[in-house]
């Protein structure tokens, strides 16, 4: 809000002030400067230099203009510097009755090298994890078994035809003074119906005496899920993503400048 006053000066004539103005104003008068002084008094004289009264006038005319939101300054909103991509959990979950059974993605992991660059360390996995159920509808998640996928066995399942079955076997203390300790074996078979196939996880503890299996029919629509989420995720769990997202013109032309036969060209030449 913005404050103007009319005020009488000295010499008898009328001057125009702006008090503590914050924002512009937009004011037009669409009558001569006589009009607005008109209604002070009728024996006012209509002219503006000399402007002589009788009646007396008042000492302070304020006049208050409401500005208008067409001409206020829009506020946008700016994410903070330095601010980061949150997170995000991602799954895929299957519940049955006597089992449920739930897929995560894992990423890859990198390691940089003296030039700044990184290079791809280890590959990511998709994460199976089982648990038994504790009563209708409701799991025991304290009891859960793990099982890793590499992308190699994940290229397995997804290549599984409708009567076709294949088994991993995992020592996750292999290479240790305790291998052979645990023992994990993932089966994926046919159902005998032919509506999908069972996924089945058996693991051995000797440490702590533990003999589980756990085993969830996978109709085919679930499995079909399954696969087109391997086929999606595959490339990002080889790193493919950064180095396509990494790769320059420029980069590509130094190469191509270093080496005038390219790769290409010396592969159609054999």
């Amino acid at each position: 809000m913005s404050n103007f006053s009319l005020s009488p000066s000295p010499t008898s004539s009328f001057s125009l002030n702006l008090q503590n103005p914050t924002k512009t104003s937009y004011l037009s008068f669409s009558s001569s400067i006589n009009t607005i002084f008109a209604p002070l008094s009728s024996n006012t004289t209509k002219s503006f230099s000399g402007l002589t009264h009788k009646a007396a006038l008042p000492r302070n005319l304020s006049l208050t203009c409401r500005h208008s939101d067409y001409f206020e300054p829009q506020q946008q909103q700016q994410q903070p510097q330095g601010a980061s991509t949150p997170k995000v959990f991602v799954g895929y979950s299957i519940y049955k009755g006597k089992a449920a059974l739930t897929v995560e993605p894992r990423s890859p992991e990198f390691s940089p090298l003296d030039s700044g660059a990184f290079k791809l360390s280890k590959e990511g996995m998709v994460m199976l994890q089982f648990a038994p159920a504790a009563g209708v509808r409701q799991y025991d998640w304290s009891r859960k078994q793990v099982f890793s996928l590499s992308v190699t066995e994940i290229g397995s399942i997804i290549s599984l035809g409708a009567k076709d079955s294949c088994e991993f076997f995992h020592d996750p203390n292999k290479g240790r003074s305790d291998e052979g300790r645990v023992r994990k074996v993932l089966k994926v078979e046919p159902l005998p119906d032919g509506s999908g196939h069972f996924f089945n996880l058996s693991v051995q503890n000797k440490l702590i005496n533990l003999d589980e299996n756990i085993y969830i029919p996978v109709t085919k629509a679930e499995f079909a899920v399954l696969v087109s989420a391997f086929n999606f995720v595959m490339p990002y769990l080889l790193g493919w993503h950064t180095a396509v997202n990494s790769f320059k013109p420029e980069d590509a032309s130094r190469s191509n400048n270093a080496n005038p036969r390219s790769g290409a060209e010396l592969e159609w030449n054999r």
